[in-house]
Formats: C-alpha cells, structure tokens, sequence
C-alpha cells in the first residue's frame, strides 16, 4: 500500500473514531451550539429593535435579523471548535496519543482525523443556527448561486483556520478545563467585532482592533456576499486571515505532536 492510501485510510478511521465520540458525547457539541442559538434570539427579540435604532435607522428588528444572522454565523465556528480543543487536549492527557505512537498508523491522520471532523461539525452547526436565522425571519433573496457558494466557502475556510489553531491549543493545555480556557478567545473575539454593531459605532481607540481582527473582515465579507452590501478589502483580509491562522496551527500542532513524550 502506498505512503498516500495508507494517509488516507488511517485518516478516515481517525475521522470515523472523533464522529463517534461526538455522537457518543453530545452535551459538549449541544451546550457550545445552544450559545449562538441563544444569543441570536436574545439580540434579536429582546435588543432588536433598539439596537436597529441605535445604527442610525427607525426601529427595525428585521432589518437587525439581517445584520446580525452573518455574525452569529461566525461565531457559532468559533464556539464550535472549544470542542475540538477540549477533545485533543482529552487525546494527549489521557495516553491515547501514547498508544497511538506504537502503532503502525500514519503519524499525521490523528491530527487530520479532528481537523476534518471539526470542520463538518462546524458545517452542520452553521446550517442548524441558518435554519434558525430563516426560521425568524433572516432572508438572502439577492444572493446568486456563486455569491452562496462563496460564502459557505468562506465559512468552510474560517472553520478550517480557526480549527488549527484550536488543536494546536488544545495539545499545549494541560487538561480539558485548560484548553476550554485557552479556546476562549475564538468566542469572545466575535464578540467586540463587528458582529453586532458596526465598528464606526464604537470608541475610536478601539475601532482599528476591531475592524481588522480576524472575525470583522470574515463577518464584512459574509454580509456582502449574502446581502450585497460593500465588501470593499475586506474579502482580501479575510482570506489572508485564514490562510495566515491556517499556517500558524499547522506547524504549531504538528511541532507539539512530534516532540517526544516525558
């Protein structure tokens, strides 16, 4: 068997064994999917319509469920891969990660078997908190079947990015408590982005943070291919974002896992 299907085979067996412990497990993936679920409702029927109110129009809530459904989206990516930084710090402190140098498996299908997982589990939670936004009321009608088709790409490439760096946490946390710790800032950045209100609106101090961090370009960039408002540079910004956090985990975890274990 070649060096190429044996990556594949192993990798798809990594893939199938993180699906079934998240099937096995599922309070972790249902409290981290509740959480956009719940901010959206919140924000949209409790803060709507004076947050529509405050940017600068009449009070609107369903012009808020438009602005607000794209920044929900993304940080419901953000929340999701907590998970798969909990789930591999569980892999390398419960001797798992030991077994698995022993066996005659390809080194890099346990990293790829989470990173794959994490990212179809981030897929299926977009589509899950979509369903909600179009359940209240959220509509894209404008959009074409390229611009879609450029968003859910988007969306697939900030899960993969954010996914990297959440197992590179995860393999340099201690226990699972650590790590969920440690993955705590890929909830909250979305949270001082420009996700609920527009960056112009904020302190002037902080609006060069908040617009080029890596959730205000992504958020921007979703907007407009689902809404068609101006994406402007942001749509470059993000991709460099993704491509830069994608790198940056990689060689991260891939540094940790091979290092010899104590």
């Amino acid at each position: 068997m070649s060096s190429l299907s044996l990556a594949l085979r192993d990798s798809s067996t990594m893939l199938r064994r993180n699906l079934l412990h998240a099937r096995r497990y599922p309070s972790l993936t249902l409290n981290l999917l509740l959480t956009p679920i719940i901010m959206l409702l919140l924000f949209v029927y409790v803060f709507g319509d004076v947050m529509s109110a405050g940017m600068g129009g009449a009070a609107d809530r369903a012009a808020y469920i438009a602005y607000v459904v794209p920044g929900i989206l993304m940080m419901t990516i953000g929340g999701t891969v907590v998970g798969t930084a909990v789930s591999v710090s569980n892999d390398m402190t419960e001797g798992i990660i030991a077994r698995f140098r022993t066996m005659a498996i390809h080194r890099g299908s346990v990293l790829v078997g989470h990173v794959t997982g994490s990212v179809l589990q981030s897929v299926a939670s977009v589509t899950l908190v979509g369903a909600v936004a179009v359940a209240i009321g959220f509509r894209a009608t404008d959009a074409t079947a390229l611009e879609w088709l450029a968003a859910f790409g988007l969306m697939a490439l900030v899960a993969l990015a954010l996914t990297w760096i959440a197992v590179g946490m995860g393999m340099v946390s201690p226990n699972a408590e650590a790590a969920s710790n440690n993955a705590l800032p890929l909830v909250i950045l979305p949270l001082i982005s420009s996700a609920f209100v527009p960056v112009d609106a904020m302190p002037g101090w902080f609006q060069p943070f908040a617009r080029y961090q890596p959730f205000t370009p992504a958020i921007e960039t979703l907007r407009g291919l689902l809404l068609g408002t101006e994406i402007g540079h942001n749509g470059w910004i993000a991709v460099a974002w993704c491509l830069a956090l994608t790198v940056l985990g990689y060689f991260w975890s891939k540094s940790v896992f091979n290092r010899d274990p104590k």
